[in-house]
């Protein structure tokens, strides 16, 4: 178990700084100066004062070696510390807080409400392959795959806010404003999680053990409890990681159109006014999350079923 932690650590690490490396270089890969993209921030004079130029450079530390200046740069980093907004003139560790508060409480539903569909019809259409049940599963998630978010949120809006006024249009006010947005952005996840649960719990249906927990007198609801759902739940967590960390910072067309102040949304108002403080902090806050969510899921799953420490030699 040590070298298996040791290894993911280290790929952890590797990750983070890789993706650091690349969030530094967004200013200078843009084309442009960066020191002229923060001083056009603070003064309406296009016409920039050389001397300015120069004194904001030395300010920065942008006239030292880039090695030195990545350097310093993920010291602050590493803090939270990313500057301040080129246009709100806040703080960015303040805007992405808030952000992620938002953005975490809606993933954190919309994946609560994905888990709970799915779970129980990927095992019932487990438990009926081939019938009626089974059919309807997989022609609806189908459809819910299919269907994308940007056409679904707008029928939506006008379904229960325009026409039957159940629910607010957009917003962040209540708790009636997440309804919507939540339900948007379950209905995928919810798909790809009720067909690998039935195809893990298919699995599980025919292995030789749960045949062996019917032959000792348990029913099949016992042993399916008992011990086909443990087995059968482990692929889902890790798919069920990677939703939840690509919502945090992945819901940009939902945030936009349901106007809620998340991570996605502030992200892509940062990139409409080239705000670079924020694009670094906001893309290295959710990658970061993204990165430690998978891992944290690894070492959950390896604890759950130690044939993946074995095939990691890390027993």
């Amino acid at each position: 178990m040590v070298r298996f932690a040791v290894r993911r650590l280290l790929v952890l690490l590797i990750t983070l700084l890789a993706v650091s490396a690349a969030t530094f270089a967004i200013p200078y890969a843009s084309g442009g100066d960066p020191v002229r993209t923060i001083l056009r921030s603070r003064v309406s004079d296009q016409a920039l004062d050389p001397s300015a130029l120069a004194a904001l450079r030395s300010e920065l530390g942008l006239d030292r070696p880039i090695l030195v200046q990545y350097l310093n740069w993920l010291g602050r980093a590493a803090r939270g510390d990313f500057g301040v907004s080129f246009t709100s003139r806040t703080p960015v560790d303040q805007l992405l807080g808030s952000a992620l508060g938002v953005s975490g409480t809606l993933a954190v539903i919309a994946i609560g409400l994905a888990f709970l569909a799915a779970l129980p019809l990927g095992t019932l259409a487990a438990m009926r392959p081939g019938k009626r049940l089974d059919n309807g599963v997989t022609v609806l998630t189908q459809s819910f795959v299919a269907v994308p978010e940007y056409w679904l949120a707008p029928v939506l809006v006008l379904v229960f806010s325009r026409y039957l006024g159940w629910l607010p249009s957009a917003g962040w006010r209540d708790p009636t404003s997440i309804i919507l947005p939540a339900i948007v952005l379950a209905l995928r996840p919810m798909a790809y999680f009720a067909q690998v649960t039935r195809a893990a719990m298919s699995d599980v249906l025919a292995s030789p053990y749960m045949t062996a927990a019917r032959s000792r007198g348990l029913s099949g609801r016992q042993a399916l409890l008992r011990h086909g759902l443990r087995n059968a739940l482990l692929p889902v967590m890790t798919l069920f990681s990677l939703w939840f960390a690509g919502l945090l910072g992945g819901s940009v067309v939902v945030e936009v159109i349901f106007a809620i102040p998340g991570m996605g949304r502030l992200v892509y108002n940062a990139v409409i006014n080239h705000d670079i403080p924020l694009i670094q902090g906001g893309i290295l806050s959710i990658v970061a999350l993204a990165v430690l969510i998978t891992t944290a899921t690894d070492f959950l799953y390896a604890l759950i079923n130690p044939a993946v420490r074995v095939r990691d030699g890390a027993v």
